[in-house]
């Protein structure tokens, strides 16, 4: 295999913008392992992911001791973990092996690798020291990171719902319009128009990141350019020329992002004997950060809204009660509803047939209509049973008698007939 080139591998595997800690302490050590481990076909991304998990483990069995020596192991060994973490992904950009599993990998390692070495270094101080202070300190860590990639992961998804959104509006839109066309046209025929398009600002600003927004929306060859962080920089018009006094040097402005916050607490403090001070800076200034990213995903959906309203034709209806909601607007007249109720008593035909849907009313037992049945019995020779007084048999009738039972002295038959 032929010798890569150190510049053509930085400039396809390093990202555009990244975090200020990768930019200067990772991409100059990875780029050049990356190098000497492309030559082996065996060494594939996952592989390099499963080594990064495993070397992180053991920072973390360094950081369970507590001991000064021990804590500069783990720190080496835990900067050397987030040194591979970045060159798996590198390495399946520069050969293009990358997969949806290994992305999903990557990210479960890197939870498992924090919750891991939290532990085992706030745990080790409090073994030594007893102070439960530490055992906050872990709490604390663990949640943080938790927020901080869940946070990022949902603000993600929503920014691909309101552009799904904005592309269905427009597209529901242009056919509209061309309905409407046919139908004034009346049959003549109509000149087929062309698809609109629609770009969005954060896109084309990736792809120049050195443009002037404006600039950008004046070149666009689409019809229709969507900004969504319109108002962020209205409100804070330094935010770019930041932005483009750092994209020199690839680092992103924001600051203090969640590797930012690994490598203060697992490298910074265990170097300088300062862990929990490290850890409460390193909180705070993350909690500041991921404070300005909730508010100016809120402006993007202030920008999404107004957005939303220029491409609707109906007039917005946000903010009100539907009139159906109001009250009396519900009642119907009364001939009306009697209509409703009686198409609700028609038989359907899925209906059960025995089915009734209120039942009906309670009628009173009546015993001549209850034993009027009787009347049609057979007569038989030792039992006869003619219509009679319900309780009290009829003239020349013989009582019937079981046969263990004492008959009486007449005999079972009345006096008047013998």
């Amino acid at each position: 295999m032929a010798k890569l080139s150190l510049r053509a591998v930085q400039k396809l595997t390093c990202k555009k913008r990244d975090a200020w800690w990768t930019v200067i302490l990772v991409d100059p050590v990875a780029t050049r392992m990356l190098i000497v481990m492309a030559r082996f076909g065996f060494i594939t991304p996952n592989r390099v992911t499963w080594a990064a998990l495993f070397v992180g483990l053991g920072s973390a069995a360094f950081f369970l001791e507590g001991d000064p020596l021990s804590l500069a192991i783990g720190a080496a060994l835990y900067h050397l973990s987030f040194i591979f973490d970045c060159i798996d992904g590198k390495l399946a950009r520069l050969k293009g092996n990358g997969t949806i599993f290994g992305g999903w990998l990557d990210y479960v390692f890197d939870r498992i690798r924090v919750l891991f070495c939290a532990l085992a270094l706030m745990g080790g101080q409090y073994l030594r020291n007893g102070d439960e202070r530490y055992l906050l300190a872990a709490l604390m860590v663990v949640f943080l990171d938790m927020l901080r990639y869940v946070d990022a992961l949902q603000i993600y998804k929503m920014r691909m719902s309101m552009r799904t959104k904005i592309e269905k509006v427009t597209k529901e839109k242009l056919e509209a319009e061309r309905a409407a066309a046919a139908e004034a046209s009346a049959g003549r025929p109509v000149a087929e128009a062309e698809p609109q398009q629609i770009q969005f600002m954060e896109d084309l600003l990736r792809e120049n990141p050195e443009a002037e927004a404006e600039t950008l929306k004046e070149q666009a060859s689409a019809a229709h350019v969507v900004d969504l962080h319109a108002q962020f920089r209205h409100r804070f018009p330094w935010y770019q020329r930041v932005r483009h006094a750092m994209l020199g040097s690839r680092i992103r402005p924001h600051l203090i992002s969640g590797i930012e916050f690994q490598m203060f607490i697992f490298i910074i403090g265990p170097l300088i004997g300062q862990i929990l001070m490290t850890t409460l800076v390193s909180a705070a200034l993350l909690g500041a950060f991921e404070l300005i990213i909730m508010y100016k995903f809120w402006l993007s959906t202030r920008d999404f809204t107004n957005v939303m309203a220029e491409l609707s034709s109906a007039p917005s209806t946000a903010g009100t009660i539907s009139p159906q909601m109001h009250r009396g607007r519900h009642r119907r007249g009364v001939e009306e509803g009697l209509r409703d109720a009686e198409r609700l008593l028609e038989q359907q035909p899925d209906d059960d047939p025995g089915f009734q849907p209120y039942p009906q009313p309670y009628t009173a037992h009546v015993p001549e209509q209850r034993y009027a049945y009787h009347e049609e019995w057979p007569a038989a020779e030792t039992y006869q049973q003619p219509a009679r007084t319900y309780g009290y048999p009829a003239q020349g009738e013989r009582l019937y008698a079981a046969p263990h039972a004492t008959l009486p002295e007449t005999g079972g038959y009345r006096e008047g007939d013998r």
